[in-house]
């Protein structure tokens, strides 16, 4: 039995057969303007975190590098973002990652959401230097830390694939050291929109006692509806 699902590849286009908790909360955006479909797509509540902080993420380094703010402003205002952010990620994958079983992972995310932020903010207020000049170090390593923890939890390649790109960005800042932020917040932002976007792989679908008798059916059916279109790719 090998550790990840090999009957999935490690990244393609979202599958349209979703299990119930999926469906909870699912977020779909149809633009038209006459008989032109400008955009049409669909997200989960997991895919809505993901475009959540791709957009904190992209306010707070794209303002660090470009927007003449005092740090102290910054500070605030990063630590602001980043537990709203913190909050509405539990509110929007709580249901989810306990039909998964994976509470753990969201923890672990929070955890390492605050860490960063009282890091930072000591680095600013109390003067840390050596935190202060390597901020976007921090943040990649903590983003690569939870990747790692995602892709062990859910078994996907894609999260450990992630998780070595941020690795392998924090090598990039030294050649890039005037634009460190704007580095930094193309990668985190960049890598959470190519999650939103598309549909990464995970372990085989388990039953759990929070869903009923006809969800639980529901998803055997679902998922029996995407082994068959995947056969029918081939």
């Amino acid at each position: 039995m090998t550790f990840f699902n090999p009957c999935e590849p490690p990244i393609r286009s979202k599958q349209e057969h979703l299990d119930v908790q999926d469906l909870a909360g699912l977020l779909r955006l149809h633009w038209k303007v006459g008989n032109i479909t400008l955009f049409s797509g669909f997200y989960t509540r997991i895919d809505q975190t993901f475009l959540l902080w791709a957009l904190v993420t992209a306010g707070i380094f794209f303002t660090a590098q470009f927007v003449p703010l005092s740090w102290s402003f910054q500070a605030i205002l990063w630590s602001t973002l980043t537990l709203i952010g913190t909050a509405i990620m539990a509110v929007l994958t709580l249901f989810w990652v306990k039909v998964e079983r994976v509470s753990w992972i969201l923890y672990s995310w929070a955890i390492l959401m605050i860490s960063g932020l009282v890091l930072t903010d000591c680095s600013i207020f109390a003067s840390w230097g050596f935190w202060l000049l390597h901020l976007c170090d921090l943040w990649l390593g903590l983003s690569a830390i939870g990747y790692f923890c995602t892709g062990l939890g859910l078994r996907s390649r894609t999260f450990m694939a992630i998780g070595l790109t941020h690795l392998f960005a924090i090598g990039l800042l030294p050649f890039v050291a005037p634009w460190q932020y704007l580095t930094t917040g193309i990668v985190i932002a960049g890598c959470l929109i190519l999650l939103s976007e598309l549909q990464w792989d995970m372990r085989s679908p388990i039953d759990n006692s929070l869903l009923t008798e006809e969800e639980k059916e529901f998803n055997r059916i679902q998922q029996q509806r995407r082994q068959f279109g995947a056969n029918t790719a081939k």
